[in-house]
């Protein structure tokens, strides 16, 4: 006899460990960017930043999944901090462009530290990190439909 209601347990969610994991991981960096100041969201939009330097809020909003009105108090928040700039573009006041500042691209320097450190809280084989990372990239782009 077959249970009509097996979809609904949660041993059978592939959605329940995705959640508990990525809630476990962000507490695990928790005490890493405790000491730079940031949040884990402040943490990721930095590393975009690092990387690109200067980003429109919507260019940024789409390397991160976030949505505008998460990302403007996370932006707001980051400027108050003196690690970025918000400016407004001459030709299209819509558009707002986010530039790192001098003081953000110092942090940078300080968070060099927090992938190792976290590397080495979560133990996993590099084959099984590329894998996981790759079906991951996979589940994200079937869900907004990036490839």
């Amino acid at each position: 006899m077959t249970d009509q209601y097996a979809s609904l347990r949660l041993e059978n969610q592939l959605c329940f460990p995705l959640y508990a994991c990525s809630k476990e991981i962000i507490k695990a960096y928790k005490p890493y960017l405790d000491e730079l100041d940031l949040t884990y969201t402040q943490y990721i939009t930095m590393m975009v930043m690092w990387e690109h330097k200067e980003l429109r809020v919507k260019e940024v909003g789409e390397k991160l999944f976030l949505d505008s009105s998460t990302l403007t108090p996370l932006l707001k928040k980051l400027e108050e901090k003196g690690y970025v700039t918000r400016r407004r573009s001459e030709t299209d006041e819509r558009d707002v462009f986010i530039t790192i500042t001098e003081s953000g691209e110092a942090l940078k320097e300080k968070a060099l530290v927090v992938p190792e450190r976290l590397a080495s809280c979560v133990k996993l084989e590099p084959q099984k990190a590329a894998v996981l990372y790759q079906t991951l990239y996979e589940i994200i782009g079937t869900l907004t439909g990036k490839k």
